[in-house]
């Protein structure tokens, strides 16, 4: 007994109960028209699994009651036992301690598996709580025979039932409540009241109490529902807050009009059985069953419903197998879709949806008549004993094939929640909802379904299209659509494209129909809002060209625009709207996208009609445009408004030249050309701003100059000479200008004062020839201090009165005077110095320096005296060849160049000089003069080289002089030779 309901598990019975069930065979492996493979690679479990405990009762089991894993069954006469589910190796056995022949008739065990009451065959009960071991007697229940009891759900707790029901085998309803402490000095009784509430009677006779259930419904409704052998009574009442302690008399006595006071069936067995399905522990039960004579009245609890608590009522009679005789009924449990019915030897499971018997499995007669069947509503397990074993059902899966029975009794939203995560199963499930509604011609219902199944979609397509159901195609292919993976982009195409197809038709149609406005607008909104989704963007524009044959081929003008937009095609919007001669919307569309290109492909059409908006749209995008690229616009001048054409043109160049700083040349040169034929006033003012250097100027010069000729703009024309530095042509044309304006010209060269002069005698002859104006021309004199009056005396003619020259001359003879003047002084000053210098000559070849035996080279540190050396007025001394050494690295290019070349002229004459001493063949004896001659040449020429090595070398010590400080920055070691140098030292 110790390991009674542990998880040792008998084997099953020797045949598995039959399953009567419409599933598909496990061996059927294949692929069905949905595209799903069903594969089962083994069979499976059972929805109610037998399993025998093992369990050999050392007496006879009388009676078994299990609820919140609590288990309690009467062994024999007087042993009750009792096991905790959790702990199934502690078995608790408790003795009655009863020694009449009185024996135990019914177990009731609370829901929370605290409180067991025990009814005795002799009109007495007994009270067991959990934590104790001790059986009391409940005295004020004395003298009833006790069938059935009605927990309190809501106030009942583990030492205290709360207000309960009794029902009597004499048909009488109490109230009752026990407690399980001790209680008072004058109350030991664990029972704090008993009163009779109502009575039930049958025939007019009273009628045993088989069944009572409470329960609590919304705003403080009780429902009391009792049975007796072929009556169903319902109470329902309302129990004011915070009065649940006081009971349900007030439920019994309140007006019950609006619920009919019982439903009776006419056969009676001698006893009946009501059970119900609870969905969660503490919860409100959904469903019931009452196993009575003529069958099982089964259905649903309404709590809402004023009529009846019960609804969707049905009644399962009893198969021809069941004779009341010898095979009557013992039993019921009620699971989520079925029932369970005890026979003497086997148990039947029926299904509630559809009322056929899914599974029996017969009892093996060695364990003798089948006894009770019981549902632990905690663990969800069914228990059935007989008098010698203990069987638990175990339920897998109960809703698996739920989905069948409802998809056969068309109840499809029903069917579809109980095979969410079978695909396989959703898909016939869709296949068969999409056919029910197609046939009853609910054909965008039938669309959405089909879309969402794995059928052909051929098929499909051209059911509705041989249909002529166009909206429920057109469905079917959006949600066809929305289910598509991006991966899929064919079929994306395909659909997208028939889509539009579709819908172009459909536009089509509304269109001609004038009474279907309003149906034509939502259509044309449901078509564009397919255009602009996001989700098949990429499609819609991979596919564009299609799309825009598609809305052409149609004559669908706005929406192709739409369509332009939303592929940010802006380039066939504008196209659009110049073609319909629409530039101000066409000109909004540029405006708004701001793309360059388009400004500068509809630039030219747009500023022929709306010069100024374009302007203002062109200086808007400031820096964003390249004028340049805008100048084909602007030189499109139109026969109408080209006046204004021409005045916006010049405000934007102007923009482009003043504010944006634009320097390129065909800007300044289109501004100029537009100033020289529109706004004269203008140019001079650009040309002067523009600045007087060559290299601040942004146009071209000569264009400038070609331009401002052609339209006869001389002053112009002046400037531009001035900054191409061609003065005497400036000087020239200002001439004919004004003379000051030449004057101004004329003192530009200012570095060449030949030019200046020459320039000056230019205006000065045109003041004389052409003006005759003697006074202008000593007004030159004074303005030019390069002109003397002997310069500009040839121009006048030889008849002219010296009066307006007396002054000048006598000013220019002074001027001679005083430069002669100087000119005696300076030579005086040189004469003199010429003196010092011959004196310093002489006094130099005077001069000489002593040279000690002991000296050594300031170079090489060897002594002087073994080679030829130089000696410095500074004391330095060094040899010829170390001061060759010294000096040649300092030397300029150009120098060291010529100090090779005297180096190798030096070597040459040495060589001559030395042929001089060899005897001299005889026949060559008469070319002695010519020799001698050769011989002094040679000698002077040795002489020469010498002195000019010298004056190279030798100029200045190489330690104190120039050569020396100039080095200063200069590295000690050459970069060149760096590396070498450095691995020399390593």
């Amino acid at each position: 007994m110790s390991s009674i309901l542990d998880e040792y598990e008998d084997s099953q019975n020797s045949r598995h109960p039959v399953q009567h069930s419409s599933r598909l065979s496990a061996a059927n492996i294949g692929i069905t028209h949905s595209g799903f493979v069903n594969v089962r690679l083994e069979e499976e479990k059972p929805i109610f699994n037998k399993q025998r405990i093992d369990f050999s009762p050392p007496e006879k089991i009388n009676h078994f009651a299990v609820c919140n894993n609590q288990l309690c069954m009467s062994l024999g006469k007087d042993t009750l036992l009792r096991i905790d589910l959790a702990k199934p190796d502690q078995p608790n056995q408790i003795e009655l301690g009863r020694k009449d022949d009185s024996r135990v008739h019914k177990l009731f065990l609370d829901p929370t598996g605290s409180h067991l009451v025990i009814s005795l065959s002799t009109s007495e009960c007994l009270y067991l709580n959990r934590n104790t071991q001790k059986v009391r007697s409940l005295s004020r229940w004395r003298g009833h025979l006790i069938e059935s009891l009605g927990w309190n759900k809501l106030l009942g707790t583990e030492t205290n039932t709360g207000p309960i029901l009794v029902g009597t085998s004499q048909g009488i309803i109490f109230e009752a409540e026990i407690s399980a402490s001790e209680g008072s000095l004058f109350n030991t009784n664990p029972d704090q009241y008993f009163k009779q509430v109502h009575s039930l009677e049958e025939d007019g006779k009273p009628a045993p109490v088989c069944c009572i259930e409470v329960e609590r419904g919304l705003e403080s409704k009780v429902f009391i529902i009792a049975t007796t052998r072929k009556r169903l009574f319902q109470f329902v009442g309302r129990v004011a807050d915070g009065s649940e302690q006081q009971g349900f008399s007030s439920i019994f006595s309140q007006n019950q009009e609006l619920l009919p006071s019982f439903q009776e069936f006419p056969f009676n067995m001698g006893y009946s059985e009501i059970t119900f399905y609870t969905s969660k522990l503490r919860s409100c039960p959904k469903a019931f069953a009452w196993m009575m004579g003529n069958g099982v009245l089964y259905g649903q609890l309404d709590y809402v419903k004023l009529d009846s608590l019960l609804s969707d009522v049905q009644v399962w009679d009893y198969t021809p197998d069941i004779d009341f005789s010898f095979n009557k009924p013992i039993s019921i449990v009620l699971t989520q879709f079925h029932f369970l019915l005890l026979l003497p030897d086997r148990v039947k499971a029926i299904c509630t949806l559809n009322g056929q018997v899914v599974c029996e499995d017969v009892f093996p007669d060695k364990f003798g008549t089948l006894k009770k069947m019981i549902k632990d509503p905690a663990g969800g397990l069914v228990w059935i004993y007989t008098e010698k074993a203990v069987f638990r059902y175990h339920i897998q899966r109960e809703a698996r094939d739920v989905w069948q029975m409802y998809m056969s009794m068309n109840k499809f939203d029903l069917a579809k929640e109980y095979c969410r995560d079978r695909p396989e199963c959703m898909d016939m499930l869709l296949a068969k909802e999409a056919e029910h509604c197609f046939q009853n011609k609910r054909y965008l219902e039938s669309a959405e379904c089909y879309a969402l199944t794995q059928n052909y979609f051929e098929e499909i397509a051209l059911k509705f299209i041989e249909a002529k159901q166009e909206e429920a195609l057109k469905e079917f292919l959006l949600k066809k659509l929305n289910n598509l993976k991006q991966s899929e982009k064919t079929q994306i195409t395909l659909l997208v494209t028939w889509l539009t197809e579709l819908y172009l038709n459909r536009l089509g149609l509304l269109q001609s129909d004038e009474g279907k406005h309003g149906v034509f607008q939502e259509t044309r909104d449901e078509f564009r809002k397919f255009l602009s989704s996001s989700k098949h963007k990429e499609c819609l524009y991979n596919n564009r060209t299609t799309i825009y044959d598609l809305l052409a081929s149609h004559g669908n003008v706005d929406d192709m625009v739409y369509f332009s937009v939303i592929m940010k095609d802006y380039e066939r919007v504008i196209s659009h709207h110049c073609q319909h001669d629409d530039y101000s919307a066409a000109l909004e569309v540029l405006s708004k996208h701001c793309d360059e290109k388009l400004f500068y492909k509809f630039s030219p059409i747009l500023m022929q009609h709306i010069p100024k908006k374009v302007v203002d749209a062109w200086i808007q995008m400031g820096s964003r445009l390249e004028p340049k690229k805008l100048i084909p616009a602007l030189v499109n001048y139109s026969q109408m408004g080209s006046t204004q054409q021409i005045h916006e043109t010049i405000r934007y160049m102007e923009f482009c030249v003043y504010q944006l700083t634009v320097t390129e040349e065909a800007i300044h040169n289109y501004l100029l050309s537009v100033y020289a034929k529109y706004k004269p006033e203008s140019l001079l003012w650009y040309l002067e701003q523009a600045g007087t250097h060559a290299s601040d100027i942004h146009y071209d010069l000569k264009y400038a100059l070609r331009l401002c000729a052609e339209h006869g703009y001389l002053q112009a024309c002046v400037l531009v000479y001035k900054i191409m530095g061609l003065y005497e042509e400036a000087v020239d044309l200002a001439l004919q200008v004004d003379v000051d304006l030449a004057k101004s010209c004329a003192d530009l060269p200012e570095d060449d004062e030949e030019l200046r002069k020459k320039l000056w005698l230019k205006i000065a002859r045109h003041v004389v020839q052409e003006e005759k104006d003697v006074k202008k021309a000593m007004n030159c004199l004074s303005s030019c201090n390069l002109l003397k009056i002997e310069d500009i005396l040839p121009f006048f003619p030889d008849f002219v009165t010296i009066d307006h020259f007396k002054e000048a001359i006598c000013s220019s003879l002074e001027e001679y005077n005083q430069h002669i003047d100087e000119l005696k002084q300076e030579m005086e000053e040189a004469t003199e110095s010429a003196k010092r210098i011959r004196e310093d000559i002489q006094e130099m070849r005077n001069k000489y320096g002593v040279v000690e035996s002991q000296e050594k080279c300031a170079a090489c540190d060897f002594p002087l005296l073994n080679r030829p050396f130089y000696l410095f007025l500074c004391g330095h001394m060094f040899h010829y060849d170390c001061l060759f050494l010294e000096v040649s690295p300092h030397l300029s290019t150009y120098k060291q160049t010529k100090l090779d070349e005297m180096q190798k002229k030096l070597a040459a004459a040495t060589q001559t000089s030395k042929s001089r001493h060899r005897p001299a063949p005889k026949e060559k004896e008469e070319g002695g003069d010519t020799a001698s001659l050769g011989k002094g040449s040679a000698g002077v020429s040795r002489e020469q080289i010498k002195s000019d090595i010298d004056d190279i070398i030798a100029s200045e010590c190489v330690y104190c002089g120039e050569l020396m400080i100039k080095s200063i920055d200069k590295p000690f070691i050459d970069p060149q030779k760096f590396e070498e140098e450095k691995s020399s030292w390593l």
